[in-house]
């Protein structure tokens, strides 16, 4: 629920005019007599134990109260009952350590619980029913009818509450059905209570009470291992996930939304171990992701930098536990933290570290589920890296690390592909051969005339940058695809490149000489320019006549120029 001024306006407002007048009126004229203190204190005491142990189901706290409630009203009359209730809340809110900004749930539980105490016990004395008396044999109905009104009054109330705040809720979803399921089991362990303590006393609440708090333990132990499978289903399903994604960004991404939507996470960063630092690979706060300035931290420094020197998972589930540790960046309004390694070969590589702006939101079991997952994210991520640069290998040559030949084709089919579909205006391909090539290498050796090839790679990616992809297109040949560039503008960016090469030596080493001397050459390069879709249709015909343009147009005409494909 996300409380406006207004709303808490309205809630605080309606708590101090509704509650003290409701207090003050049962007491007024449902007062409490005969009291007992023995017996008022063992209703506390079993109120705030089953109170501070709540079941969580679905991430809602459920307190099995009502029935020792009830008995404590046919005991004690509906003063007493809303003490009880009332205390119980309270305990309930100091068990789930709401922050600040959510202290308001108390009000609005307060509210439902007095209306529906006040109303359900109006109609229980209504219908005749008596409290404090030895036998109850003649109360039965008005029971019945105090449960329904509790029942139907607090469904209803939940519902007002839902459409006020615009939850999507449904009239009949599964806590209306644990709703029902607990009325039907408050009568007969209230009459029990009730009766127990009219014949034995105070015993009558260890008799009973340790048997119900027993089987509120196991009902969350049994809810906690029912959480602990399908963490443990989500996690295999995450695994199987991971091992379809290929690329490393990819990876990073699925992973990190995966579990922030897995745990209840405001904040999550996988941090890598680079350089002997923690550097920041990935990021994500309230879902968004999340770039900003995150200094590298250095071992055992910070939370994060500790688990990384011990190797050793942390959980705090409040601030005050970890405030002290703070190095570098944290969120202000962060509470809760989960922060785990990241092993590769019993090696820390990283740590992953959650968080979430509510206390005690993560349990020791997520430490395990985390480290199932960490392991699925270091195999995912490793396999991805391979790929990455398996498929860079087979696109990029070896010697001038530009594409080859393969990953050449792929993309200029890919860019007819836009061409024909209208999302690419226009394409123009340079084609570049160094000139007397054969010449260089006989006459300072082949391992020369490679160094000669890397320096032109580098010279010709550095005057082209972000307006084409440079590729070898074989031997000495290079090639340059221009996406939306014309075919002037096309001729003027290759004679550029041909007047830089042929006024800049390059610097390289005689490797036919014993010495490895240093020398500087001249080359020269002729360049052929054809551009589609005015000089071709296809892939293919691009390539055939930028070649031609080379060969027939600045070879032949004397090399060292450039030529471009003139239709015949």
């Amino acid at each position: 629920m996300k409380f406006t001024a207004a709303r808490k306006m309205f809630f605080l407002l309606s708590w101090v005019a509704l509650v003290p007048a409701g207090f003050f009126l049962a007491f007024h004229f449902f007062p409490p007599h005969s009291l007992t203190i023995w017996t008022v204190l063992s209703f506390m005491v079993l109120v705030g134990v089953i109170s501070y142990f709540p079941i969580i189901i679905n991430e809602t706290p459920i307190f099995l109260v009502a029935w020792i409630t009830l008995a404590g009203f046919l005991t004690y009359g509906l003063f007493f009952d809303l003490v009880l209730i009332q205390f119980s809340i309270i305990v309930l809110s100091l068990s789930l350590r709401r922050r600040k900004d959510e202290l308001f749930r108390y009000f609005v539980n307060s509210l439902i619980f007095l209306i529906v105490s006040v109303f359900s016990g109006l109609a229980y004395y209504v219908m005749g029913g008596r409290t404090g008396q030895a036998s109850l044999s003649g109360d039965l109905f008005p029971l019945i009818v105090y449960q329904c009104v509790y029942f139907i009054l607090n469904a209803a109330l939940i519902q007002t509450i839902s459409r006020i705040f615009k939850l999507k809720k449904r009239v009949v979803g599964s806590d209306t059905l644990w709703d029902l399921f607990t009325v039907m089991m408050v009568i007969p362990l209230s009459l029990s209570l009730y009766y127990l303590n009219q014949y034995i006393g105070v015993s009558s609440f260890i008799l009973i009470g340790v048997p119900f708090v027993s089987f509120s333990l196991i009902l969350r132990l049994y809810n906690s291992s029912e959480r602990v499978n399908e963490y443990l289903q989500k996690a295999a399903e995450i695994g199987h996930q991971l091992t379809e994604i290929w690329q490393v960004g990819e990876v990073l991404d699925f992973f990190i939304q995966k579990i922030s939507q897995t745990l209840t996470v405001d904040y999550a960063y996988i941090l890598d171990v680079i350089n002997n630092e923690l550097i920041l690979l990935r990021g994500v706060e309230h879902g968004q992701q999340w770039k900003g300035d995150f200094s590298p931290q250095r071992k055992n420094e910070g939370i994060a930098g500790r688990v990384w020197g011990t190797g050793k998972a942390v959980l705090y589930r409040e601030k005050s536990e970890w405030k002290d540790e703070i190095e570098g960046y944290v969120p202000e309004n962060l509470e809760s933290i989960l922060c785990v390694p990241i092993f590769k070969n019993q090696s820390v590589e990283g740590v992953l570290f959650l968080g979430s702006t509510r206390k005690n939101m993560y349990e020791k079991y997520q430490l395990a589920i985390l480290d199932i997952l960490c392991s699925y994210f270091v195999v995912a991520l490793m396999n991805a890296r391979h790929h990455e640069i398996t498929k860079s290998m087979s696109e990029h040559c070896s010697l001038t690390k530009l594409y080859n030949y393969r990953y050449f084709e792929n993309l200029l089919t890919a860019e007819f592909r836009k061409l024909a579909k209208k999302t690419r205006r226009c394409l123009s391909l340079i084609m570049l051969d160094i000139d007397d090539f054969k010449k260089i290498n006989d006459t300072y050796g082949h391992q020369s005339g490679n160094e000669i090839l890397v320096k032109m790679a580098a010279r010709i990616k550095s005057l082209i940058g972000e307006q084409g992809t440079v590729a070898r297109y074989g031997g000495e040949e290079f090639v340059i695809l221009l996406p939306d560039m014309e075919k002037s503008a096309a001729l003027h960016l290759a004679e550029t490149i041909r007047g830089t090469i042929a006024n800049r030596s390059f610097t390289i080493h005689d490797s036919l000489d014993e010495d490895y001397t240093q020398i500087q050459v001249d080359v020269t390069v002729s360049i052929g320019v054809a551009a589609a879709p005015e000089d071709a249709e296809d892939g293919l015909s691009l390539i055939r006549h930028a070649d031609r343009a080379l060969y027939i147009g600045a070879k032949r005409a004397g090399k060292n120029r450039v030529a471009e494909y003139v239709k015949a």
